[in-house]
């Protein structure tokens, strides 16, 4: 089981936004069987059965363990990961971009650039995977509390400064058998916990 896994194909999204199969795969953290679900969700057991299969036509979940109960083969299964992103490319026609409006003051901006770094790190995670090698990633997540908007500003300008800096300092056109790597840095106002949960 991964602990993050990305959707990128538009029919597993829409298949993991259904409210009874995002409980079941919330509950498949630890492997279940059809029974035992039912149980926990309050549906009949046929009914679990169906969507169970339909999430693991599409990868969600896969069978771990099947064993011999009564007169019956109790197949047990198991989320294929801990917690899902959907990709941008699961809407490949409506994916933002940021190229349409690059403005880096722009909270509209933030999210094309966002969604654009989940949609590539989900596709390089999925090479990665394909092709059993760990992939190179950095992130840096933080927080820093302004005590006036100026003083945002100015941070602001001065991170741009240093990033710029960096890149100048290290980023080698000519260098043979190099890899362009993108660099994303982001500030916006913190979340409170309250305003996650409505």
């Amino acid at each position: 089981m991964f602990e993050v896994a990305v959707i990128e194909d538009p029919a597993a999204a829409e298949v993991s936004l259904d409210p009874v199969r995002a409980r079941l795969l919330a509950e498949l953290a630890e492997p279940g069987s059809a029974t035992m679900l039912a149980a926990k969700v309050g549906l009949p057991r046929q009914k679990v059965n169906y969507h169970l299969r339909t999430l693991e036509q599409h990868g969600l979940v896969e069978l771990v363990e099947e064993r011999r109960k009564g007169n019956v083969n109790e197949r047990l299964l198991q989320a294929t990961a801990a917690s899902y992103v959907i990709s941008p490319t699961a809407l490949a026609a409506v994916q933002p971009d940021p190229a349409r409006s690059p403005d880096r003051l722009s909270a509209r901006w933030l999210l094309a650039v966002s969604a654009r770094l989940v949609r590539d790190v989900g596709t390089l995670i999925t090479g990665a995977t394909r092709a059993k090698k760990r992939l190179a990633t950095f992130a840096l997540d933080g927080e820093v509390r302004f005590a006036t908007a100026a003083d945002r500003a100015a941070f602001a300008e001065e991170l741009a400064t240093c990033v710029t800096r960096l890149v100048a300092k290290y980023h080698d056109e000519q260098a043979e058998g190099g890899r362009a790597h993108r660099v994303v840095v982001a500030l916006h106002p913190s979340v409170a916990a309250k305003e996650e949960e409505s």
